[in-house]
């Protein structure tokens, strides 16, 4: 079917590309028309913050919702001389959709200003030199999912603040909302930059370099175009367009790469383009329908986190994927067959091939008694990689210490690891909610702009002794380490909820926060209401985020588990090897754990943050290192497959283990090498994003394929399978029986078409 598919197209492809062209523009189109909006959702259905804010909005609605604050600052004179504008600035704000409360930070006139109580510090909501003042608006939805026509009725409330003078920032989810929506641009223009640059040296040829950049842009736009459409169903996280491009680009060049080079070599061998576009989609399309579906099923396995937040990411990055792949079956070839054989005008070096003819031949042609690819011949001479492949060969353990110790050391780091939320102060000083946070760590403290809201639900208590409740809580709630200040605890309009404000003394990212966060809930309120029927939580922002840390950090291991395992199975049905399987498995994990260490490095202790736009150290986003397990893993099966399968259909043909690695590592080295440069240019760009976690997939991605595809690939791999040796092919009788029989590279089609083509020696009985 992928052969019929390839010629069809290749012969046919007026009517592909057109295709292609209007379902471009539809999708595109029904996009900016129905397309939904991206935000960031960390409700979780039955924790305590969830459960303490539905308290909250049963009880005192104006006091529940989700708070944003509104931060003004007059470095020349007190707020007071704007009384007016601001009292009229949160009347207006009052009066906007989904707005349940907003609070005006200066006190009634003719009233005096409350001090806090000595040796404590003010939080708010009027600094001490009445410069800096918040006003806090409470919405009934989080106004990340409101969409940036919102913000237009924000700034006209306002408006008069700013025309007398009054600097305005939004902070918290409102000022996430502000934004700057992510430009990719200049990324996608430097990796594509890069990409040309390597496929111009590895094919030799100007429009053989393009057509992978061409087909993976068409595939990624209309990738994206699809997951806006599904935005407007689900809730997408903000980071999710640009993991999606990220991941489409990366995989899309990748994909095409490899169905031209096996292209261009049976153009090389004489074949007819149109023939040769089916059968390098017979082959090297079967070897991308596997390695896309690996990808697939590795994103899909983001599920078992049981957090929709992080599947959707997965979803997303999948939209791409399933673009790139029909792309690379239908597209590639379309373009293939509009080139025929013009594909290598402008030629420019020597051409990239999966193996190059034996030096003397013409195109198609092969000297009597020459070497089939994998033969050794008297006087053969091989190129530079498979003399490496035989220094691997006589010394394998040397080069697996090696490889394992530069892992080991790559992945100290790891162990240090801190999981966390990115806080608004680690972004770029061009982002209001940055510029907000800075004014209220200046005037009030940095917990001031992550506070908790600490609920006490007495609806079960009987009303004489609520007194006494209110009374050993609150002296509970004295003292308690890392609060800078916990307000007194004052009930709701119904007496049914008692309410109090807790500020950390650090930033909300920080690790002491998360702590103090976490001892409130599991200690303090608790112990407050010991012996009373009372109910007590811990919500607002910072607790949700802090909740939905501790649900990641628990399924991590689960989701490892279940790639993991994903991976060995896809492995063991390709190349039907216990040992090749676990191998891969094994190496995979070592490669992603090193890969870790670096972006810990990086971020988390500062070797290079500032370099990239960070301000300061920041923990690693809790579910970065869950979806770059899952991205890795699935994209490192894309050049184990490659490599494997020509070590394995060697091995059928010559049953020389040793040979066989050395063979495979000859013809494959350099697209491999290719391939991952450009992969790693594409996610190294991304590091130029604003957003930080971007930059933290970004930087991840590309350190994993750079470590994957030389320590792992093209070292570690060559040095296990040479220790191995016939054992990495072995496979008990029972589990033979029962494993499916999957050609992936096609080789069946090269058979019939009567060519060895790009792929090396043919299978014999």
């Amino acid at each position: 079917m992928l052969r019929r598919t390839g010629e069809w197209s290749a012969r046919h492809f007026v009517v592909v590309l057109a295709a292609w062209v209007v379902a471009l523009g539809a999708l595109m189109g029904l996009n900016h028309a129905y397309g939904g909006e991206y935000s960031d959702n960390y409700a979780l259905p039955g924790t305590q913050s969830q459960d303490g804010l539905d308290v909250l909005r049963a009880h005192e609605p104006a006091a529940g919702g989700y708070s944003a604050q509104v931060v003004l600052y007059d470095g020349a004179k007190p707020l007071t001389g704007v009384s007016d504008q601001i009292s009229s600035a949160v009347a207006s704000l009052k009066k906007l959709p989904h707005v349940l409360n907003a609070t005006d930070p200066l006190p009634a006139p003719g009233s005096t200003p409350p001090s806090p109580p000595p040796g404590t510090p003010n939080v708010g909501p009027l600094s001490t030199d009445g410069k800096t003042a918040y006003i806090t608006v409470r919405f009934d939805v989080q106004p990340g999912t409101l969409g940036d026509d919102y913000l237009t009725g924000v700034d006209s409330a306002v408006e008069p603040l700013r025309a007398a003078g009054v600097q305005v920032e939004y902070g918290g989810s409102l000022g996430e909302l502000a934004r700057p929506e992510a430009d990719d641009r200049v990324s996608e223009a430097i990796g594509f930059g890069v990409a040309i640059v390597v496929l111009i040296i590895g094919f030799g040829s100007l429009i053989a370099a393009v057509l992978p950049l061409v087909t993976a842009l068409v595939a990624a736009i209309c990738g994206l175009a699809v997951l806006g459409l599904l935005a407007s169903v689900w809730t997408f996280a903000t980071v999710s367009p640009t993991l999606a491009t990220m991941i489409g680009i990366g995989v899309g060049i990748d994909y095409a790469l490899f169905l031209i080079t096996r292209h261009r070599q049976l153009l090389m061998n004489g074949q007819d383009p149109v023939m040769a576009a089916g059968l390098a989609t017979a082959t090297s399309g079967r070897a991308v329908l596997v390695s896309g579906c690996t990808v697939i099923i590795a994103l899909s396995g983001l599920w078992v986190s049981g957090l929709s937040f992080i599947g959707l990411l997965g979803l997303a990055a999948t939209s791409t994927v399933v673009t790139a792949v029909a792309g690379a079956l239908t597209l590639v070839p379309a373009m293939l067959g509009l080139i025929g054989r013009r594909i290598d005008r402008l030629h420019i070096g020597t051409p990239v091939a999966e193996t190059d003819p034996t030096p003397g031949d013409a195109p198609g042609e092969t000297r009597p008694g020459a070497a089939q690819p994998g033969e050794v011949q008297p006087g053969e001479v091989h190129g530079t990689w498979h003399r490496y492949a035989l220094r691997v060969e006589r010394r394998p353990w040397w080069f697996l210490s090696a490889g394992v110790a530069v892992l080991a050391i790559l992945s100290i780091p790891l162990f240090s690891i801190q999981l966390g939320h990115i806080g608004d102060g680690a972004d770029p000083e061009s982002f209001t909610d940055r510029r907000a946070f800075d004014l209220m760590s200046s005037a009030f403290g940095p917990g001031s702009n992550g506070p908790l809201t600490l609920v006490i639900d007495q609806t079960s208590v009987p009303a004489a002794d609520r007194s006494a409740l209110a009374s050993q809580a609150q002296k509970a709630l004295t003292g308690v380490p890392d609060a800078a200040l916990i307000t007194p605890l004052t009930p709701t309009s119904d007496g049914d909820v008692l309410i109090a404000t807790a500020y950390s003394v650090a930033a909300p990212q920080d690790e002491s926060t998360t702590s103090l966060t976490e001892h409130l809930s599991d200690d303090v309120l608790p112990q407050a209401v010991e012996g009373t029927t009372a109910a007590t939580y811990v919500t607002g922002t910072t607790a949700a985020q802090v909740d939905f840390l501790e649900i990641v950090s628990g399924r991590l291991l689960l989701i490892i588990a279940v790639v993991v395992a994903l991976a060995f199975l896809v492995i063991l049905i390709v190349f039907r090897g216990p040992l090749v399987a676990l191998k891969a498995a094994v190496l995979n994990l070592l490669s992603i754990a090193a890969s870790y260490g670096v972006v810990v490095a990086v971020f988390q202790w500062g070797w290079g943050g500032p370099a990239l736009g960070v301000n300061g150290d920041v923990p690693i986003e809790s579910y970065v290192p869950m979806m770059m397990f899952a991205i890795v893993f699935g994209l490192s099966m894309d050049y184990e497959i490659f490599l494997l399968s020509r070590v394995h259909e060697a091995w059928l043909r010559t049953g020389d283990a040793k040979g066989s690695v050395a063979h495979a590592l000859e013809i494959t080295a350099r697209v491999i090498t290719c391939a991952a440069l450009i992969m790693v240019s594409v996610f190294a760009a991304f590091v130029l994003n604003d957003s930080i976690v971007i930059k933290m997939m970004g930087l991840g991605l590309a350190a994993s394929v750079l470590i994957d595809a030389t320590v792992a690939r093209l070292l570690l791999v060559p040095a296990v399978m040479t220790l191995l040796g016939k054992w990495a092919w072995w496979t008990p009788r029972w589990l033979d029986r029962i494993l499916p029989h999957v050609d992936t590279e096609g080789e069946g089609e090269l058979a019939q078409a009567g060519t060895n083509g790009a792929a090396g020696p043919r299978r014999t009985p």
